[in-house]
């Protein structure tokens, strides 16, 4: 942990999570007791710290059964290695099983991280709902669907763009003239509304009482001063958000 933040560390929330390659070999992946052990300590040795506040399991691991995932998440939180724990991108059906097997075993789960922005709506499908009735938070990431619902792309794609630098989360396949026509129709209406279209996007998101917060991605600090601005208007009228869900079909 950086010296300069470490007088404030019981001011800080500090999360980790583990579920995709971490290294090579058949405990570098998924959800095994052992990787995630293993996966969490070595995150601990690099920050430099006792322990994280939030450890996530990021994704559901089709081989090894749920129940040992989230004993490892048990075990994790009574060695002292996190004080709380998380899922992300799992759905329904999965979170429901997860939540329960956690209340079980004593350590509750906390926050679900799902993908959700203005372009992926798939947790509107019944895992919002589940969240919200087994009192747990949501805390969606890639908010701005990769800088696609940003004034990034209006007029082209720049070429310090992560679709020029970088291409594997977001490349120009996803940069068509249907989604560039829906970047410049809701860029007008944030326009109408006096805000960005990120900071629009990031109000759509925090419009609805189920969603805690949302994790924005920066590559510089005033990227994350700017999101704040977001705050200053996240209500919404039932005509904005009807024009925005026939952007959006």
């Amino acid at each position: 942990m950086d010296l300069d933040f470490r007088p404030y560390r019981d001011e800080l929330i500090i999360s980790s999570k583990a579920g995709y390659d971490m290294w090579e070999g058949p405990y570098g992946n998924w959800g095994s007791k052992k990787y995630l052990v293993a996966s969490l300590n070595q995150s601990l040795k690099r920050m430099n710290l006792d322990y994280v506040d939030i450890f996530y399991h990021h994704r559901p691991d089709p081989e090894t059964p749920l129940e040992e995932t989230m004993s490892a998440l048990d075990l994790i939180v009574r060695q002292g290695k996190a004080l709380y724990v998380g899922i992300s991108n799992y759905r329904p059906e999965e979170a429901a099983k997860a939540i329960q097997i956690l209340k079980e075993l004593g350590t509750p789960c906390l926050i679900h991280q799902p993908k959700y922005s203005m372009f992926e709506r798939w947790v509107e499908d019944g895992l919002l709902d589940l969240l919200s009735r087994e009192g747990v938070g949501c805390i969606p990431f890639s908010p701005l669907a990769q800088g696609l619902l940003t004034d990034k792309y209006l007029d082209g794609i720049p070429e310090d763009s992560r679709v020029k630098t970088s291409g594997k989360f977001l490349n120009e396949n996803h940069i068509t003239a249907e989604n560039l026509g829906k970047i410049a129709r809701l860029n007008q209406l944030a326009q109408e509304r006096g805000q960005k279209l990120a900071h629009m996007a990031l109000a759509w998101l925090l419009k609805d009482a189920r969603v805690t917060s949302v994790l924005i991605g920066s590559s510089k600090p005033e990227q994350i001063v700017d999101s704040i601005h977001a705050l200053k208007n996240t209500s919404f009228t039932a005509d904005e958000i009807r024009t925005i869900d026939s952007i959006l079909k």
